[in-house]
């Protein structure tokens, strides 16, 4: 089987990665660095393994979780179909089976938009998880799109999977000088919307918490 640390150790998918930024930090869009897609990795992984899913499934939503903003290196519009075909064909050269291929370019091509099986669910609760107002890279707020406006009030985000209580909470903390949480909570809706879509695919609840209050 192909590893997640096989694929870091691609150089295709290191150069892939590196290109995604430096393209976005052209765009001052967020970032979407080493970092990002590793805590995407990690937590898709984490929420399939707690969840009780099988070593497999969880190595592939790893797979899925890293490879997944690969497309940015080409453009950022499309990114998610551009960045499937991509893995598609990287790991095609490294030997993986067609499925398994197949599922996380599945998973990669509808992560900005549908749940289509569990490795593309966990991808979406982990992708849409990482909010944080260190990944702004653009400093003029009178210019800020949806993903900076998102970002930029939070102070601390915590992803928190329960098996036990069949839940998925992400819990974050804002800064309310800078955005209310009605506001801020207009803002995130349609992600936070995905994420209780890809929740409710894993039998379990999705729970949002901004600043102890309970929103979803």
């Amino acid at each position: 089987m192909i590893t997640l640390e096989d694929v870091k150790k691609n150089p295709e998918v290191q150069e892939l990665v590196i290109g995604a930024q430096k393209q976005l930090d052209a765009l001052g869009y967020t970032e979407h660095s080493v970092r990002h897609v590793s805590i995407v990795s990690n937590r898709a992984g984490r929420i399939l393994e707690t969840l009780g899913y099988d070593k497999h499934r969880v190595e592939l939503a790893k797979i899925a979780g890293y490879l997944h903003d690969i497309g940015n290196a080409v453009n950022r519009v499309e990114h998610a179909h551009t960045g499937a075909i991509l893995a598609y064909n990287i790991l095609k050269d490294m030997g993986m089976d067609i499925k398994e291929r197949t599922e996380i370019m599945s998973a990669i091509g509808n992560h900005e938009s549908t749940v289509v099986s569990d490795i593309s669910a966990a991808l979406i609760l982990a992708d849409k998880s990482d909010v944080h107002r260190d990944r702004i890279l653009n400093k003029n707020i009178t210019t800020f799109e949806i993903y900076d406006k998102d970002n930029y009030p939070v102070t601390n985000a915590e992803l928190i999977v329960d098996n036990k209580e069949k839940k998925v909470t992400l819990d974050l903390t804002i800064n309310n000088k800078i955005c209310s949480i009605l506001d801020y909570y207009e803002i995130v809706i349609n992600r936070m919307m995905m994420s209780k879509d890809a929740a409710n695919y894993l039998k379990v609840w999705f729970e949002l918490i901004i600043n102890d209050t309970k929103l979803l």
